[in-house]
């Protein structure tokens, strides 16, 4: 017999309606965070930033596509690693179907990684992926946007991410396998892992999402948020919290997509 609350057709309805007036107040108040989101003030941007894509390098201006809008989502891919995070493969498992409704509301759309081109367009090959995914190298624009930190500043706790200061690591990084650094346990351990890298490696990059505006052929950044701020664009979370049992997590227990079954 089941261990949850059970009750009738007409209490489950009460509840239910209750429940309604605040899930009411929190699309209000998401619509409130919108217009702050869209009224926050625009910053020019004068770096040249400069990415490869599949039409050949390219500048930020260039990703708009004729579009006065620019969404970036901050896909972590370092050069190191040999697969995508699979917590951002996750999120970007819904970016196909949406990329042309976004261009044709005058929006454009593209992830950005460190990574070459070449690595992310095979990774794409995999994940079956038809957005278009830009490979800013060793340019300045992932550590502009603070979703790439060196090694020196994890050791001395001078990271900052999501706008606040991150510790430092525990202990010297360099060379330090997963176990070594951290041993078996930890989901970030496992998530290093599915990336082909190590710990340290591995949160060197982060994820985020960045907004752009061109205004009279000027670009501005709007937007940018990161972490538990980009829970609303992974769109598998937004059914568990409305499955029966939410979340119910217990440690990592999302993969790359097409390693489901191995194993």
């Amino acid at each position: 017999m089941t261990a949850h609350a059970t009750g009738t057709r007409d209490e489950w309805l009460a509840a239910r309606v209750d429940l309604l007036q605040e899930e009411k107040e929190l699309t209000r108040r998401s619509d409130e965070l919108a217009l702050r989101r869209q009224a926050l003030p625009w910053v020019r941007i004068d770096k040249d930033y400069r990415f490869d894509t599949e039409d050949g390098n390219v500048s930020l201006k260039d990703l708009f596509k004729g579009r006065s809008q620019l969404l970036v989502y901050h896909f972590m891919f370092g050069p190191d690693y040999t697969a995508g995070c699979p917590s951002c493969s996750s999120i970007a498992d819904g970016f196909n179907g949406i990329v042309v409704h976004l261009e044709n509301h005058d929006v454009a759309f593209s992830a950005v990684s460190r990574a070459p081109l070449a690595k992310l367009q095979a990774f794409k090959q995999r994940m079956d992926w038809t957005f278009p995914w830009a490979s800013s190298n060793d340019g300045d624009f992932n550590r502009d946007f603070c979703v790439w930190f060196t090694e020196e500043e994890q050791r001395k706790g001078t990271i900052e991410y999501n706008f606040r200061r991150e510790p430092p690591a525990p202990e010297p990084l360099a060379g330090k396998t997963v176990q070594e650094w951290r041993g078996n346990e930890g989901p970030v351990a496992q998530i290093a892992a599915m990336t082909g890298t190590d710990v340290p490696t591995y949160t060197r990059d982060r994820p985020g999402v960045s907004a752009f505006v061109l205004d009279d052929g000027v670009v501005y950044h709007s937007y940018s948020s990161y972490a538990r701020g980009l829970d609303g664009l992974w769109g598998v979370y937004q059914w568990l919290d409305r499955a029966p049992l939410g979340r119910n997590e217990n440690g990592i227990w999302w993969r790359h997509r097409d390693a489901y079954g191995r194993g």
